[in-house]
């Protein structure tokens, strides 16, 4: 951590638990084969994508995938399926946020989109009474309201230029390689984050 001076956090897999398999299958519970094919952490089909960058609304969204799914299926059945990956925030990370904010200024990147940006802040605000991630970072960045998402340089280099950053003064930690690789790149020090372990390990003094 020496010279570090901001730090930016990717949001599912480093603060919010995650767990794409479920979203997978409930879809295929809607009668949706292979969703996989479609989407996963590493590969995002078109539709996916404009829904992270904010090309196409959550209407949008939802009235296609209800196209390829079973005549019947409803608004309410999508989004619920859409939702399934997303679990719970552990305290620890939330109190170990709470702890870095006192040394360093503190970002948020996430490559998300209208429909999940409400359920995980609905989770915050059932769990802990916290209505908005917004509470634990000087400034939050969804990909669906910037027009980019990670691995794109553009991505960090928005969060790099309206706060001042200088990358070298920058740690970044996501559990996606892609996106770690792109961001050392740009000259931020950044932490490939791997199960099991968590971002609590990062922060652990040294023995």
């Amino acid at each position: 951590m020496q010279g570090i001076r901001h730090i930016i956090f990717d949001l599912g897999g480093v603060i919010l638990n995650i767990d794409i398999s479920r979203t997978a299958r409930a879809f295929e519970a809607l009668g949706l084969d292979n969703f996989g094919k479609h989407y996963s952490q590493a590969h995002v089909s078109t539709l996916f994508n404009d829904l992270e960058t904010g090309r196409v609304s959550e209407q949008e969204f939802v009235d296609k995938m209800k196209c390829v799914l079973p005549e019947g299926t409803t608004d309410q059945q999508v989004i619920d399926a859409w939702n399934a990956l997303l679990l719970d925030y552990p305290v620890a990370r939330l109190q170990l946020l709470q702890q870095l904010r006192n040394h360093y200024d503190l970002f948020l990147l996430s490559n998300t989109n209208a429909i999940h940006m409400k359920a995980f802040n609905k989770i915050l605000e059932r769990e802990r009474g916290i209505p908005s991630l917004a509470a634990f970072f000087d400034k939050t960045y969804y990909s669906h309201l910037m027009g980019c998402r990670k691995p794109e340089p553009e991505a960090w280099q928005m969060v790099l230029d309206e706060n001042g950053l200088k990358p070298e003064h920058t740690l970044f930690i996501d559990d996606t390689l892609p996106n770690v690789e792109a961001a050392r790149a740009l000259g931020i020090q950044s932490v490939h984050l791997q199960s099991p372990g968590t971002v609590l390990d990062i922060f652990k003094p040294k023995k």
